[in-house]
């Protein structure tokens, strides 16, 4: 990561620990901390305190939809500059303060009627937020879709070169909950540049280890790790975590061991347990574990839910020409493909759309052929996964390398 130490220590929880200082549960967390923010800055103070290099202003749901659903219109500027200045001042310079941007809940067709630019929209105006604001980095985190997590992507990158951290929460099958596998999110997001991608929150530690470890192989750029302290319950009236400190700080060497330079805490994971992770980093010798020799004959691809690996010499046979019955299409070459690849050709705008309305079906590796750049980068800004180009039709070299940089693009 660009200007960021070998490894990097996240704060913990917001949330459940200002739940338990006071927060009334179901209360609008960005709108009560501006309301009460002693008991933020006491709580990033104490973060500091055990060691946090990165403290995440608590910007988590300062996104227009989000808002919008508190009766908030209006006021994303000025939520998210406020709520950075109070992480600021509560770190004193002592530690960076990273934008926080979470989920907006809405979805694209045909699974909800927000649009992707809809979406892009929307983290472009927390993103522009925050980088007004200040913000040292980016956080998206607790990602569970990779159209929201694209959105979020692009957003950053339209206003802002900083570090971009990305966390995807899932299940103990290593799925989120739109049914997405971490392995093809963590494909689709360092091709698209961000500095570090993980897994947050979701079952614990064992949980987030054993999946990192599956993302282990083809990761490219720093493993990130932010577990909850487990799955609560409920005594008293009050959630208890059952994952002590030093049980959360026991799983940092095998962390480490997996690629994870981006350590920290969420639900349930208060200041004892960052004082512990601190200790447990710092006792981690990182030269140890040297960066994994990757085969450059195994190339990953990935549709929105599903990685797959392709070869520099791939067949994809004869391109998919977009019709009416281009799901039909899409199924069938899937089923009687033996290499696990399909070309998909964009000749015209109307192509586009009806690309746009069906990717979503894909599960294969997809290569998109055109000889328009205006449809290509059309295409691949639709399709919720990595594609690749190989290279049958001509187009200019250096909006290929745009292409690759912005959507990660795979040039073979």
């Amino acid at each position: 990561m660009d200007n960021i130490p070998l490894s990097l220590l996240l704060d913990g929880a917001t949330g459940s620990e200002l739940l338990r200082r006071g927060m009334p549960a179901g209360a609008c967390t960005e709108r009560w901390v501006l309301e009460h923010p002693q008991v933020l800055q006491e709580l990033q103070r104490a973060y500091v305190e055990a060691g946090a290099n990165v403290v995440l202003a608590p910007t988590f749901g300062a996104n227009a939809a989000r808002l919008e659903e508190q009766g908030i219109s209006g006021k994303v500027a000025e939520y998210n500059a406020r709520l950075v200045e109070l992480s600021r001042q509560a770190v004193e310079g002592k530690a960076l303060v990273a934008g926080d941007l979470g989920p907006t809940g809405r979805s694209i067709p045909p699974f909800g009627d927000f649009s992707f630019e809809m979406l892009v929209a929307v983290y472009t105006e927390q993103a522009m937020a925050l980088e007004l604001a200040g913000v040292d980095l980016f956080v998206v985190e607790t990602a569970v879709s990779m159209p929201e997590a694209r959105a979020a992507m692009l957003a950053v990158r339209s206003v802002s070169d900083k570090p971009v951290l990305v966390s995807f929460t899932c299940d103990d099958e290593g799925r989120t909950s739109s049914g997405t596998d971490v392995l093809a999110a963590l494909i689709v997001m360092q091709g698209m540049g961000a500095s570090a991608f993980g897994l947050n929150c979701g079952e614990g530690p064992q949980v987030v280890l054993e999946q990192l470890r599956r993302l282990t192989p083809y990761a490219t750029i720093p493993l990130l790790a932010k577990p909850s302290a487990g799955l609560p319950r409920m005594e008293g009236g009050k959630a208890v975590y059952p994952v002590s400190p030093e049980e959360l700080a026991g799983f940092v060497p095998a962390l480490a061991e997996a690629g994870v330079r981006v350590f920290g805490g969420c639900c349930g994971a208060g200041p004892e347990h960052l004082a512990a992770l601190r200790k447990a980093v710092d006792q981690v010798d990182f030269s140890a574990f040297p960066p994994v020799e990757h085969d450059p004959d195994v190339i990953p691809c990935a549709s929105e839910t599903e990685a797959r690996f392709i070869t520099p010499d791939v067949d994809v046979g004869e391109g998919i020409e977009c019709s009416s019955d281009l799901m039909e299409d899409i199924l069938e070459a899937e089923e009687e493909s033996p290499q696990g690849a399909l070309k998909i050709e964009i000749m015209e705008e109307d192509d586009l759309l009806l690309f746009a309305e069906h990717q979503y079906v894909i599960k294969d590796a997809l290569c998109l052929s055109t000889d328009v750049p205006e449809l290509l980068e059309g295409a691949l800004r639709a399709f919720q996964g990595r594609a690749f180009w190989d290279g049958t039709e001509e187009l200019d070299d250096d909006f290929l390398e745009e292409m690759r940089g912005r959507y990660g693009l795979i040039l073979l």
